[in-house]
């Protein structure tokens, strides 16, 4: 699953005329004092995230810890969080500065950032107290909203990197466990060598409202396909369709391959927070 790196210049933040960013400001805290709030935003923006893992207190110690070995050497952790009138924080920025003497005007600050509303991320996605670089950076998923805020959606500058790789170890229990986004009835004949008791039939049945099951059949195969297939397209990101134009997906059906692909998809490209301001650890 691919996540891109975002890098616009400062000057280039110039938001559409009629941005909402609310009532509310973006303002530096004490680590201490924003990592609570921090936590409590994740938790609430990852249920609306496909891709975002839930964070224990030992998990949240090790990627907030800063060690200077860790660092590259940046500096630690800023914390710039999005502060309601009423004292509620909605977002946040997690950001190092980093020096780059190659002329470009200034060090460029990688970023981890969550919000819980449209204009709480336009106003933490655009700028960071404190921050005097001229490059803005940070990872974020291949349809980032960021670039559709600005005028100019081309001044933002992005790259594919590979953040995460999900491999199917019971692919029942996984293909039962998602929803989908329109009903199917489709059987799957899964190769896998690794994990031999994967392999075999397996019927997929979902109303498209949240419930599925997948069992064990001896019906006719409608697609053929190895493991990793499923587990590429499981987040809703990478498409069957498009494994299949490729030749990995094999349809045995007229047909079943283009519905079982828009059920497998999300509303929106699936990724995972990491990057160099949350290594991958």
């Amino acid at each position: 699953m691919g996540a891109h790196q975002l890098r616009i210049h400062r000057r280039a933040v110039r938001f559409r005329d009629g941005t909402d960013f609310g009532t509310g400001a973006v303002r530096l805290r004490p680590a201490e004092e924003a990592r609570g709030r921090v936590e409590e935003v994740y938790d609430r923006a990852r249920l609306a995230t496909t891709g975002w893992p839930g964070r224990r207190a030992a998990h949240w110690a090790v990627r907030l810890a800063g060690h200077p070995h860790r660092r590259g050497g940046a500096t630690s952790l800023r914390y710039a969080v999005r502060e309601e009138a009423y004292g509620a924080v909605s977002g946040y920025a997690l950001y190092r500065h980093t020096s780059v003497p190659d002329g470009s005007g200034g060090a460029d600050p990688v970023v981890v950032l969550a919000a819980l509303s449209r204009p709480a991320y336009g106003r933490c996605g655009g700028s960071w107290p404190g921050s005097l670089v001229s490059w803005l950076g940070y990872e974020g998923a291949v349809d980032e909203v960021l670039p559709w805020l600005l005028e100019d959606s081309r001044a933002v500058r992005s790259a594919p990197v590979g953040r995460l790789w999900v491999r199917l170890v019971d692919v029942g229990r996984a293909l039962a466990g998602r929803s989908y986004a329109v009903p199917l009835d489709v059987v799957l004949e899964v190769r896998d060598a690794f994990c031999p008791w994967n392999a075999g039939r397996h019927r997929l049945r979902g109303d498209g409202d949240g419930v599925a099951v997948c069992e064990p059949t001896t019906a006719p195969a409608d697609l053929r396909l190895d493991v990793a297939e499923p587990g590429a397209a499981f987040l809703g990101g990478t498409t069957l369709a498009a494994l299949g134009a490729a030749g990995r997906v094999e349809e045995l059906r007229p047909g079943v391959l283009a519905r079982t692909s828009a059920a497998f998809r999300g509303d929106r490209e699936p990724w995972y927070p990491g990057g160099w301001a949350f290594p991958l650890y």
